[in-house]
Formats: C-alpha cells, sequence, structure tokens
C-alpha cells in the first residue's frame, strides 16, 4: 500500500541542486513535457548462448579472450501501464513492487559523494524500510548505485530487462555482508529489496518499467553467471512471455521511493502465497517523450532485509 507521509517545507535559499532542478522544471508547466498514461513500448530481453552454454558477463574488463559477455538480446513491443492515481493497489508479497508517496526531503544534498550518502541518505532508507515492509525487522544496507544520463556519466540508465539477484546471490550476500550471523538469518525470512528514486525529478525521459512479479513464470528467469575479479555472482535474464504485465509511474518526484523486491525467500517456500521475490526491471524509452527531454539522473540502494 503506498505510504502517504507529510511533506517537509525545504526553505527556497537551501535547495539543493537536485531540488532546484526539480523546482526549475516545475516552474514549466511539466505536464506539457512528461509523457503520461498507458502506451505500447519497446523493451529489450533477454536471449540465450548460442552454444547453449552457462550465459555470463564480466564486471569489468574481460580476460584476454573473452568477450564481455556470452548472450544476446532483442527488442519487442509491449504494452505498459502508467499506475499513477493507483499507487496502492500493489504490493511486494504479490507484485515485488510498491511505491511510496510524498517522502519527506532528504538531509542528502548533492548526492555527488557515496561517504555523504552514506552518512545522510542510508538511515532514511532504513527507516523508509523498516516503516513500509511489513514484518521487517532488521535492515542491512549493503550498496547504492548513481545513475546519469550526460554522456561522460560512470553508470547510465540500463535498459535491459533484468533482476538484480537470485536464489544463489541473494544467499551469497547475506554470508557476504553479515558472515558470523548468516546461518542464523537464512533461517528466517530474508529479501533483498532495492529503493529507487530519481535525483532531478520529475522524470522526463528513461523512466524505469518494473513488470509484476505474479505474472512470471519460473521458466521465465535465466541465471547469468556476473563475474567479478575476485569472485562470481549471479543476476537473472528475463525470457520473453506474453503474459508478463508491465509498468511505470508516469513523472517520478524526488519525493517519490519505488521499492523493486529482487529477492524474497518465502517465494521458494511451501505454504506461503507469496508470489513477489523477483521484479523485472529496466529503463526504457517512451516514443511520446519530447526530442529537447532532460535525461534522468537517479539513485538505488540495495538493502537485506530480515524478519520475521
Amino acid at each position: 500500500m503506498a505510504t502517504a507521509l507529510p511533506l517537509q517545507a525545504t526553505p527556497a535559499h537551501n535547495l539543493s541542486q537536485s531540488s532546484q532542478a526539480e523546482t526549475a522544471f516545475r516552474n514549466k508547466e511539466t505536464s506539457k513535457f512528461i509523457p503520461r498514461g498507458d502506451t505500447v513500448v519497446s523493451l529489450n530481453y533477454f536471449q540465450p548462448p548460442e552454444d547453449g552454454s552457462i550465459p555470463f558477463n564480466f564486471v569489468e574488463e574481460p580476460p584476454k579472450g573473452q568477450p564481455p559477455r556470452n548472450f544476446g538480446d532483442f527488442d519487442i513491443k509491449v504494452p505498459i501501464k502508467d499506475i499513477r492515481g493507483h499507487e496502492d493497489e500493489y504490493t511486494l508479497d504479490r507484485d515485488a513492487f510498491k511505491v511510496a508517496l510524498n517522502v519527506p526531503s532528504s538531509a542528502e544534498r548533492d548526492f555527488s559523494s557515496d561517504e555523504s550518502i552514506k552518512k545522510n541518505y542510508y538511515p532514511e532508507v532504513e527507516k523508509l524500510i523498516l516503516d513500509n515492509v511489513p514484518s521487517s525487522n532488521r535492515v542491512f544496507l549493503f550498496d547504492h548505485t548513481i545513475r546519469r544520463s550526460s554522456p561522460n556519466a560512470r553508470r547510465a540508465p540500463v535498459a535491459r530487462v533484468h533482476i538484480d539477484q537470485t536464489l544463489k546471490s541473494a544467499t551469497q550476500r547475506v554470508h557476504q555482508h553479515l558472515p558470523g550471523e548468516a546461518e542464523r538469518l537464512l533461517k528466517g525470512r530474508y529479501r533483498i529489496i532495492n529503493i529507487w528514486r530519481p535525483l532531478n525529478g520529475p522524470v522526463q525521459s528513461n523512466p524505469l518499467g518494473f513488470a509484476s512479479s505474479s505474472t512470471l513464470k519460473d521458466d521465465d528467469l535465466i541465471p547469468i553467471e556476473h563475474r567479478y575479479p575476485d569472485r562470481t555472482g549471479e543476476t537473472a535474464g528475463i525470457r520473453y512471455n506474453e503474459g508478463q504485465k508491465w509498468h511505470y509511474l508516469s513523472g517520478m518526484t524526488n519525493n517519490e521511493r519505488l521499492f523493486l523486491e529482487c529477492f524474497d525467500s518465502y517465494a521458494y517456500n511451501q505454504g506461503t502465497e507469496v508470489q513477489g521475490g523477483r521484479v523485472p526491471h529496466t529503463a526504457f524509452s517512451d516514443p511520446r517523450t519530447p526530442e529537447d527531454a532532460i535525461g534522468r539522473d537517479s539513485i538505488e540502494v540495495r538493502a537485506l532485509v530480515f524478519g520475521p
């Protein structure tokens, strides 16, 4: 259920760069520039290796003679629903995504320093999760990624349908980050949830699309080895299935948060009715976006969530 928290006014003389960008844009009659409503878009899907080998990609420079990845992709047009005005109809246990509205302004102003983000923004994310994820009693934030649309950005929006975690990689994460408690924590419910927000909203271009977990089939998820220099993790490519139902939230603003549940151990437990825990997501191009639209900047924080 969408959370409506009271807005906190920010003095005009103390706006961050991202807040200034949002305010300036709002003053230009944003409704003329932001595509809204249901539409049809082209999404980029996983295509397995032609030789039948295990799919992989290298996170950094691949070893000499190795390709960066051994799988392909293809584009296909799909209908996508704008959930603006219907945010409270979606749940983590069924859809693996939910929306929080009217989140108070962050103590983090510029989102340019990793240390400052960890000091100021991480505690806010932890509280947001504990307040909005039923039965959660402990949160461990293990990393974050900032994506920017500028040509020289270190990380750009990812226009490929994927899920960040699998059963294997989620279990590895618990062992990696909480080794002394891992065996005990893995006996209870554990989840990985990304908290996503724009930094220069309202979003005009490269919005984020996400499919309801309840519309995925088990064999739609294809494990992909995510090869680091010192370890091998696992993400999931998504096989196209016309039954998958796609959504987006038009014109997301800086005071809105999207919960993306990439894993939920309860989805693997017999006797539960949880259909969440696996939300495919991707940036996409809306054909209605004006050519002069502002590129989207965003941050996603990844959390291990435990309880009960």
